[in-house]
């Protein structure tokens, strides 16, 4: 009897540890995002030039963001930076794709749905 519990225990973790790691392979990491678009952050603050590794970093999280789960993880992402980082000009943010030759097909603002992102 014993030994029947203590299998399905472990088969309990099992499926457990399973299903976490499925969640966290789903999802993309916020520092993640913000680390590769940190030089982008005086462009969407102040405007002028679009750093050369602005627009790498942006094409890196599109390339890396290749399923819905990601591209929603990652809209989440934008949008919380979107609201609390200071002083981000939204025309800055909405034209940064197009100063990439980039097509996100979404715009980044603080009340995006990214649940209706696919």
């Amino acid at each position: 009897m014993a030994s029947l519990t203590i299998a399905k225990l472990c088969l309990t973790f099992t499926i457990c540890v399973m299903v976490i790691s499925h969640s966290a392979s789903a999802q993309m990491g916020c520092n993640n995002v913000y680390s590769s678009l940190y030089p982008c952050l005086n462009y969407v603050q102040n405007g002028g030039p679009v750093p050369g590794n602005c627009c790498s970093g942006v094409k890196s999280i599109l390339a890396s963001a290749n399923s819905k789960a990601l591209r929603q993880s990652v809209c989440s992402c934008l949008k919380s930076a979107a609201t609390a980082f200071r002083n981000v000009d939204l025309t800055n943010v909405k034209s940064l794709p197009g100063k990439c030759n980039v097509n996100i097909p979404y715009q980044i603002t603080p009340n995006i749905d990214c649940s209706k992102v696919n």
